[in-house]
């Protein structure tokens, strides 16, 4: 048994269109590069815990939830909120009876820039709109996504509304950036905006928060922050593939191990693919697009072999997935346990590729670890290997 492909678990080396994996076969580490693209930058968040601007085709490694770190997989998507990085145009209104507030630009933001503002709501706000610089949108129908990151100056506890045509009360409890978000079904071209609303359950004023990087985008989830001077920008969605060759992977028998996470139960598929190249002879970790289903997937010369899952955990939470192949011995193992067993099947033919993209399949999500295994492990080795 060898652990002839590792990608991640701490271990990153990214530069443009390429991400490194590596073969430690007998201790000799060979490099063992993915293809990689994206033909814009794009933000993620780094080990300080700021957001940082990488450039066209190099891949994301995010620093948000673990610091290790996880590749950062994303479909296309567009930021509405024309003036994200213009706080200059940003105005605050009194809609009520109360006094005026203000914003105060120049504070520090999530770059480690000063394109956030400081905004002091009176004890007598009564109905505060905080406008990110348009009161339209070119977003007008479908599903949308909104998100700024938020925090109180003096600790506490908030609640402010966030609107985009559809609204919603969200709370404020840190003196430290938080993003916050809200989706839902947009029929008109009300902008994203702030609002503080007592009549609405929101909080009375005499308070005061820092904002910075609004966003608002076409889709059921929120993403990676995506700045905007003046116009709606587009990133394009994250492509990885292509990894591995014949010496390292086995047709015959193996383990395709893999800690990863969906970005949402969105109805996509998503595959970490293991195969030729073709849908006739591959090995499957797969996020159906039903919600929660796990599923692992075997097909040898054409024929589907093993094609069976589980909705017992949630995708969008970092999951340990094993499956193990042989002739007649299938088994997906998730988080220390044996989820499913199949005994009838064929193993596949002339697998040489390790992919996350495949054919319109593109895994979106996080990826913190693959590994994969030239021959089956024991039950007790897989027990360990995925035991969170």
């Amino acid at each position: 048994m060898a652990n002839t492909l590792n990608l991640g678990n701490g271990n990153w080396a990214t530069k443009e269109d390429s991400l490194l994996a590596y073969n430690s076969e007998n201790g000799n580490f060979k490099p063992l590069p993915f293809d990689f693209t994206r033909d814009t930058v794009a933000t993620v968040v780094n080990k300080a815990g700021l957001i940082e601007t990488v450039g066209s085709g190099e891949p994301r490694i995010d620093f948000s939830n673990d610091a290790k770190g996880a590749l950062l997989l994303e479909p296309e998507r567009s930021n509405y909120s024309a003036s994200s990085e213009l706080p200059s145009t940003w105005t605050y209104t009194e809609f009520g009876s109360g006094s005026a507030g203000t914003i105060t630009t120049g504070k520090t933001d999530m770059f480690g820039g000063t394109n956030a503002v400081q905004v002091y709501f009176p004890s007598d706000a009564e109905n505060v709109g905080i406008r990110f610089g348009s009161s339209s949108s070119g977003l007008t129908s479908g599903d949308a996504s909104v998100s700024v990151y938020i925090k109180l100056v003096e600790s506490g506890s908030k609640d402010v509304q966030l609107r985009c045509n559809f609204t919603s009360i969200v709370n404020v409890n840190s003196t430290e950036f938080t993003r916050v978000d809200l989706s839902g079904t947009k029929t008109n071209s009300e902008a994203f905006n702030l609002k503080l609303r007592p009549s609405e359950g929101t909080s009375n004023g005499g308070f005061s928060i820092i904002i910075c990087h609004p966003q608002e985008e076409n889709g059921s989830y929120a993403t990676s922050y995506i700045p905007t001077q003046g116009s709606a920008v587009t990133r394009v969605a994250d492509i990885c593939n292509n990894a591995g060759n014949e010496q390292v992977i086995n047709s015959t028998e193996g383990v395709l191990y893999a800690e990863i996470s969906a970005l949402a139960n969105d109805g996509t598929e998503r595959y970490v693919y293991l195969g030729n190249g073709t849908t006739a002879n591959r090995v499957v970790i797969r996020f159906s697009p039903t919600p929660n289903d796990l599923r692992m997937l075997v097909t040898s010369g054409g024929s589907t072999q093993v094609s069976s899952g589980t909705t017992n955990y949630n995708i969008t939470n970092i999951n340990k997935i094993a499956l193990k192949y042989k002739q007649n011995d299938f088994a997906l193992w998730v988080n220390g346990v044996e989820a499913l067993t199949d005994t009838s099947g064929n193993a596949p033919i002339g697998m040489d590729e390790l992919s996350l993209s495949y054919s319109g399949t593109e895994f979106k999500g996080n990826i913190k670890q693959i590994q994969y295994f030239d021959s089956v492990l024991t039950d007790a080795e897989l027990q360990t290997l995925t035991t969170i």
